[in-house]
């Protein structure tokens, strides 16, 4: 009678060990390659969000199929630090041809080709925001996946839209 309560407990927790499992598995996934919740800190993406941060959904799908277009809100590895992952808008596809705003009073405005493969990120605030401006072209590889919605704080919830450059 013992043994077999015993293994009525054991076949109990090995089922739920396996279900559990699924759903680590599945988050995964779906985290990796579907979408997942992101936090964007810090002043270069000011008025659009804020500085101490806004909990945002990515999407990975935009990215994956090259589905990205200027004026979207995209999450990428910064090309300077890869711990790092930056928000920042596009401007520019490859072949766009950019108009780049000076980092600093004594520069002045040029025009940029972006390359094959490469993206031109900038953040909104163009004052505080280090960007394609300082590292140039990002390789379209870097893209973590396209904002689509805040959920953080609740005064800005909703859609994050595409704003044309």
């Amino acid at each position: 009678m013992m043994a077999a309560a015993w293994r009525a407990l054991l076949r109990e927790a090995w089922e739920r060990s396996v279900v559990f499992t699924q759903f680590i598995c599945f988050l995964n996934v779906f985290s990796n390659h579907v979408a997942e919740v992101h936090q964007c800190l810090g002043p270069s993406m000011l008025p659009t969000f804020n500085v101490s941060g806004d909990i945002l959904l990515l999407e990975h799908l935009s990215s994956k199929f090259e589905k990205v277009r200027p004026g979207d809100v995209v999450m990428a590895r910064s090309p300077v630090n890869p711990n790092l992952v930056v928000c920042k808008r596009v401007l520019g596809l490859e072949g766009d041809r950019v108009t780049v705003l000076p980092t600093s009073s004594r520069g002045h405005v040029k025009q940029v080709v972006v390359p094959k493969g490469h993206v031109w990120l900038q953040g909104d605030n163009a004052y505080i925001s280090t960007d394609s401006r300082h590292y140039g072209p990002v390789p379209y590889a870097l893209i973590q996946g396209k904002v689509f919605y805040r959920i953080w704080p609740p005064e800005g919830w909703g859609p994050v839209l595409n704003q044309q450059p």
